[in-house]
C-alpha cells in the first residue's frame, strides 16, 4: 500500500497500520513529512520582514457644468449652482492616495526590497517594522521590467536591522516547502505555507522566469519574501492570477538570484544594466535544424548581426546557431533573451555557435542594451527616383507555393522597400503550400536560399532543384519583411 498526503487522523491510522504489520521500514528521503509547524522559523524570519504605505497626489477632477441639477426655469437656485460650478469646474483638485505592500530587509544598514509597483509614483514611502516603528524611506532605484525596487531607511538608534538570507532559486524544486510572510489587505505580518507548484512561468514579458507557487498571496503581499525551508529568500511575491482578484491557488514570485543580481546594480548604479550583444535571432525548428545538420532542434539562429555591435566584433556571423552563452545551454529562444540581459555590461563570455557543419568557440565582450537604439537607428536613405518601366522577371516554384520576381522599381514602390533592397520579391503564396504554413506572404523579400545569395527567381528555382535531386527534406530561405530579417525552412 502506498501512503501519501498524511494529515491529522489520516497519519495517525497509517503509523497505526504500519506497526500492526511490523513494517519497520526507513522512511526514503523524497517521501519525508512536513516539520509539524513553521512557528519557530517564522519567529526568526518575523522581524526581517516590513510593511509598506506609500501615499501620493491623485488628480481628481472638479465639479463640471454639465453635471448640474436639472432646475425648473426661473428656479432662484438656478444662478447659485452656476456661480458655483462656473468657479469650480473644470479644476483639477487634489487628494492624498495611500498604497499598502510588503517589503524585506537585506542589510543591516536598513536596504529594503519591494515591488516597482508598490512605490511608483509615490511622494512618501514609509516603512513600518515589526515592531510597529516608522521610518521614512529612500528610493534608491527601480526597475519597472522586473518590478524590483530598493528602499533605504535610517537604522533607530543606529542599531543594525536584523536582514534576511538569500537563497539560491535555482535549486529550488517544483514541491518545495515555501512560506510567504507579508501585508495582505493591510493585515501586516500574516504568514502562509505552500509548495512551489511550477519554475519557469513567463507572463508578458521576455525576461519572465517566475516561481509558481500555492501559498496564499494576495493583494498587500506585494513585494513581499517567499522564503525556502531553511529561511532563505528564494523569491519576491509579485503577481496574482485570479478572476476575483483573490487568492485563487496562483501565485508567481520573482526568483531571487534575479532579484540579488538587480538589487546590486540599483545599490551600485541606481539603475539596471542588461546585457547586449546585438543580433537578431529566431527559434531553431527541426526543419532548420535539419537544414543545418544540427543534431536536434536547439539553440538560437542568428538572422541579423549589427554593425559594430559586441556579437560582429566577436566574430558571429548571419546563419550561425548559438547553443551554448558563457557556459550555459542554450536550449530554446525563450531561455536565451535572459543569458544575454544577465550577462555582466562589459564581461567576457564565452560562445559556441554551430557553423557549417561544427561547433565553433568565440569570445564576446557584453555590451549595455541601451547602446541598441543607437546601433539600430534606421539609416537615411537618398530619394528615390522615379519608378522606370522594367520587364517583370517572374518564376513559379509550384512544389514550394511561391511566385518570384526580380526586384524592381515598380515591386519597390509597390511593397515600400527601400533603395538598398536586392534578392528575389514573392508576389504571390499559394493557399494550403509550404510557404504559406510558413506564413510567407507578397512583399517578403528572399535574400538567400539555402544559405546562397540569390538576385533572381532562377537562381531560387537551380538551388530548390538540386536540393530536390539530394533528396533533402527542406530548403532553408533567409526572408526580409520591412526590414525585418528572418529564416523559414520551408519542406
Amino acid at each position: 500500500m502506498i501512503l501519501s498526503g498524511f494529515h491529522g487522523f489520516a497519519k495517525g491510522a497509517a503509523l497505526a497500520a504500519v506497526t500492526a504489520f511490523g513494517l519497520a521500514m526507513a522512511t526514503p528521503a523524497w517521501a519525508r513529512e512536513p516539520t509539524e509547524s513553521f512557528a519557530e522559523l517564522v519567529d526568526k524570519l518575523m522581524p526581517t520582514v516590513v510593511n509598506i504605505t506609500t501615499t501620493q497626489n491623485v488628480p481628481q477632477q472638479g465639479p463640471r457644468l454639465r453635471d448640474m441639477p436639472q432646475l425648473p426655469p426661473g428656479s432662484p437656485f438656478e444662478e447659485l449652482f452656476k456661480e458655483f460650478f462656473d468657479k469650480r469646474g473644470g479644476e483639477e483638485q487634489k487628494r492624498r492616495g495611500t498604497s499598502l505592500g510588503s517589503g524585506f530587509i537585506i542589510d543591516g544598514d536598513g536596504y529594503i526590497i519591494t515591488n516597482n509597483h508598490v512605490i511608483q509614483g509615490a511622494e512618501d514611502i514609509t516603512v513600518i517594522l515589526r515592531d510597529d516603528t516608522q521610518l521614512k524611506a529612500k528610493l534608491i532605484g527601480s526597475d519597472s521590467r522586473i518590478d524590483v525596487a530598493l528602499l533605504k531607511v535610517e537604522p533607530p538608534n543606529k542599531k543594525p536591522l536584523p536582514a534576511a538570507r538569500w537563497g539560491d532559486s535555482d535549486k529550488a524544486r517544483v514541491g518545495d516547502w515555501v512560506i510567504a510572510i507579508g501585508n495582505p489587505f493591510g493585515l501586516g505580518h500574516s504568514v502562509t505555507a505552500g509548495i512551489i507548484s511550477a519554475r519557469g512561468r513567463s507572463l508578458n514579458d521576455s525576461l519572465d522566469d517566475y516561481l509558481q507557487t500555492d501559498a496564499a498571496i494576495n493583494k498587500g503581499n506585494s513585494g513581499g519574501p517567499l522564503f525556502n525551508s531553511a529561511g532563505e529568500v528564494i523569491g519576491v511575491n509579485t503577481a496574482i492570477y485570479s478572476p476575483s482578484g483573490t487568492n485563487a491557488g496562483l501565485a508567481f514570485s520573482i526568483p531571487s538570484n534575479l532579484v540579488k543580481q538587480v538589487a546590486d546594480q540599483l545599490r551600485e548604479f541606481g539603475r539596471v544594466k542588461r546585457g547586449w550583444i546585438g543580433v537578431s535571432y529566431q527559434s531553431v525548428t527541426d526543419d532548420i535544424a535539419d537544414s543545418f545538420g544540427l543534431d536536434r532542434a536547439r539553440g538560437v539562429l542568428v538572422a541579423n548581426v549589427a554593425a559594430d555591435g559586441p556579437a560582429a566584433k566577436a566574430g558571429l556571423k548571419r546563419n550561425d546557431i548559438i547553443v551554448s552563452f558563457a557556459g550555459a545551454d542554450v536550449l530554446d529562444l525563450r531561455r536565451f533573451p535572459r543569458l544575454v540581459a544577465n550577462a555582466r555590461v562589459g564581461s567576457t563570455v564565452d560562445l559556441v555557435v554551430w557553423r557549417q557543419g561544427k561547433e565553433v568557440p568565440l569570445k564576446l565582450r557584453v555590451g549595455e542594451q541601451e547602446e541598441a537604439d543607437k546601433q539600430n537607428a534606421a539609416a537615411t536613405g537618398a530619394p528615390k527616383k522615379p519608378a522606370e518601366p522594367d520587364q517583370p522577371v517572374t518564376s513559379t516554384i509550384e512544389q514550394l507555393g511561391l511566385t518570384l520576381q526580380k526586384v524592381s522599381d515598380q515591386l519597390r514602390e509597390k511593397y515600400g522597400l527601400s533603395d538598398q533592397v536586392k534578392g528575389v520579391i514573392v508576389t504571390k503564396v499559394a493557399p494550403n503550400s509550404p510557404a504559406a504554413e510558413k506564413q510567407l506572404q507578397p512583399g517578403d523579400v528572399i535574400l538567400e536560399v539555402d544559405q546562397k545569395p540569390v538576385t533572381t527567381p532562377q537562381e531560387v528555382s537551380d538551388i530548390v532543384g538540386k536540393l530536390q535531386q539530394q533528396k533533402k527534406k527542406s530548403v532553408l530561405l533567409f526572408v526580409e519583411r520591412q526590414g525585418d530579417p528572418r529564416f523559414a525552412a520551408l519542406r
